[in-house]
């Protein structure tokens, strides 16, 4: 099988090797050569990363593409993707290509140039938090998840930020060689857990707090440290010093979320971090994050997450308890 990484000058360097070193840690491990990993460009030649690292590639336009091929794009930093977006030769060979391989993919802002060619519409996908709002505004038709580490929808892959890449590649190695191996590799490279694609990408406490004000900054901040707390919006506003409209509609603009869902995500947060690093009964984690019961923090772990509390736990908690 042959993973082809598509680079560009002013490509992110995590990006290429991160994938990269999951699929030949594979090879590695199977004794043999299961995977071919190519590095092309348009153009080819020397590329210099986002840390000044020269990297050699082969010239893209040369390479058929082959239905045994995983092509994944990677991500880099803004400017990079908005002239890169712009090459047309490079857009159509994706184009072209996408429905011939076995597998089309990116790797956080590399979904822009498969969106670029058209390939991500109608598909739910994901891309760096930062860059999900430019997405969906980049092509409408796309549904962007900012929630998802990576997600595959049919036979396109899209992964979030940066090491998000390396969660995304083992998912691959997992879906071609099986979970032994795929748990194998991500020994190797010493991955603390091998996280799923519905694991959120990012904190949400962090996320309100670097896109947020000072004002709205603090009063988050008082949901976050004290989410047992009774806070329900009308507190929020006074905390922040903004009347209930306001509060409504500066959380709407700064946050994508209604106060009532960011106290909620907060307090999910909280749940989160217990049920993975505590012993907690599950009434006990519902009290001390908020929640009046453990029904009520169900709902708000199927709405946020996907899966219940005690779904969670069995998935992450034996990763943290001694």
């Amino acid at each position: 099988m042959r993973i082809v990484l598509v680079a560009f000058e002013g490509a992110q360097g995590l990006d290429v090797f991160g994938p990269a070193e999951v699929f030949a840690a594979a090879n590695r491990n199977a004794g043999t050569e299961k995977y071919r990993i190519v590095l092309a460009s348009w153009g080819g030649g020397t590329l210099r990363t986002t840390s000044g690292i020269a990297l050699g590639s082969e010239r893209l336009e040369r390479l058929r593409a082959r239905r045994d091929d995983t092509v994944l794009v990677v991500g880099g930093g803004e400017k990079a993707i908005r002239r890169v977006v712009a090459e047309r030769g490079l857009v159509a060979w994706l184009g072209r290509a996408a429905p011939i391989v076995s597998r089309m993919g990116s790797v956080c802002s590399g979904a822009f140039l498969l969106a670029r060619a058209g390939i991500l519409d109608g598909l739910r996908v994901t891309t760096h938090w930062e860059a999900c709002d430019r997405l969906a505004a980049f092509r409408p038709e796309v549904e962007v998840d900012a929630n998802a580490i990576f997600v595959k929808a049919g036979k396109v892959w899209t992964s979030a930020g940066v090491t998000t890449g390396i969660d995304m590649s083992l998912a691959l190695v997992e879906e071609d060689l099986g979970r032994k191996v795929a748990d194998a590799v991500a020994a190797k490279l010493v991955v603390y857990a091998r996280r799923p694609g519905f694991q959120a990408q990012f904190s949400d406490a962090l996320i309100t707090q670097t896109k947020t004000d000072d004002a709205l900054a603090r009063a988050i901040d008082l949901a976050r440290q004290k989410p047992a707390l009774a806070l329900d919006v009308e507190r929020l506003a006074r905390s922040a010093g903004m009347s209930l409209r306001t509060l409504h509609r500066r959380c709407l603009d700064e946050t994508g979320s209604t106060p009532a869902k960011l106290i909620e995500r907060l307090r999910t947060e909280h749940a989160r971090l217990l049920l993975s690093t505590t012993t907690l009964e599950a009434k006990v984690i519902a009290a001390r994050s908020g929640f009046e019961n453990p029904t009520r923090m169900a709902r708000a772990f199927q709405r946020t997450l996907g899966l219940t509390p005690r779904g969670y736990r069995e998935l992450f908690a034996h990763r943290a308890l001694p």
